[in-house]
């Protein structure tokens, strides 16, 4: 099913095109990640398709819907953070959802506490805003992004300037959402990060889509693979082959193989070589990261 499609979407500021005849596909199910710079136009896109401002040109389809009826009955299954939420600093985490509730017409005074439990923030209290951690802030606009139950949601540089202990708690956040059904459109300029969550990408470079692919096709695109340091490479091939049927790998050495698969559950394959004897020396990604390939693929030099 197609949550949401862009078609030439166009949007100018004077002389500039901030967002250049845009055309992308995002499915139920993705956590679609958009790369870009400051200033390539990932910002704008999104506020193009949350209505927060209006298109010269081209056209977007939200299930299904094209008409501004349609379109604006369709935005209701939506959620959003772009650029940083309105909150109220005086107010606690439960005040300002209460009152964006009230606002947005949600009869279930119950969201607030189940949009704040997903977040874990239920226990915050009568702390308010203005005393949370850049953390939790984050959280709270992520709360304020599900409060309607939406399938879709919309985040704008979500991990921006949080400690690594933050990026994790968000990173989980958003795979147990994508897990509990919900479709994401995420942008960030923390490729690495970006890289340990979304399905599908799009680069995006000075208003204009550079490229679309899934996460399988940048691992094919970076040729990455998992480099494993063995006490006996030829032992290990054939374990990987009979325990966990991986026949895309090729032995470099006597001592090292490269595998093609697998390369989300390292651990597996460490378990699987240790029970059949064999002694893992090291075991480490290789190949282009996704910062290596956006710099290629916009002309750049690595640094």
């Amino acid at each position: 099913m197609t949550v949401l499609k862009t078609t030439d979407l166009t949007k100018r500021y004077g002389n500039v095109a901030a967002v250049d005849s845009v055309s992308l596909t995002v499915e139920k199910g993705d956590i679609f990640g958009l790369i870009g710079q400051n200033g390539a136009g990932k910002t704008t896109l999104m506020r193009l398709v949350t209505s927060l401002t209006r298109p010269d040109s081209g056209g977007i389809e939200l299930f299904g819907q094209t008409s501004a009826a349609g379109l604006d009955s369709a935005r209701k299954r939506m959620g959003c953070v772009v650029e940083m939420p309105a909150l109220y600093p005086n107010l606690t985490a439960y005040q300002n959802l209460e009152y964006y509730r009230i606002q947005r017409g949600i009869p279930e005074k119950t969201a607030i506490a189940e949009s704040l439990e997903r977040v874990s923030l239920a226990d915050t209290g009568r702390k308010k805003f203005k005393n949370f951690s850049l953390g939790m802030k984050q959280r709270l606009g992520l709360a304020l992004a599900i409060l309607s139950s939406p399938d879709f949601i919309i985040l704008d540089e979500p991990i921006n300037g949080l400690d690594p202990m933050g990026i994790i708690e968000m990173r989980d956040l958003m795979k147990g959402l994508n897990e509990q059904g919900i479709t994401i459109l995420i942008s960030s300029h923390i490729l690495a990060e970006l890289a340990q969550v979304a399905t599908k990408y799009a680069i995006i470079h000075q208003g204009k889509l550079i490229k679309t692919l899934t996460q399988e096709q940048l691992r094919d695109e970076c040729k990455l693979a998992l480099a494993v340091t063995v006490d006996d490479a030829a032992k290990a091939a054939v374990t990987l082959e009979t325990e966990l049927s991986i026949s895309n790998y090729k032995q470099v050495s006597a001592n090292e193989l490269r595998l093609y698969e697998y390369l989300d559950n390292p651990a597996e394959v460490t378990f699987q070589l240790n029970k059949a004897g064999v002694r893992v020396a090291s075991l480490h990604e290789v190949g282009d990261s996704l910062e290596d390939y956006f710099t290629k693929m916009i002309g750049g030099e690595a640094k």
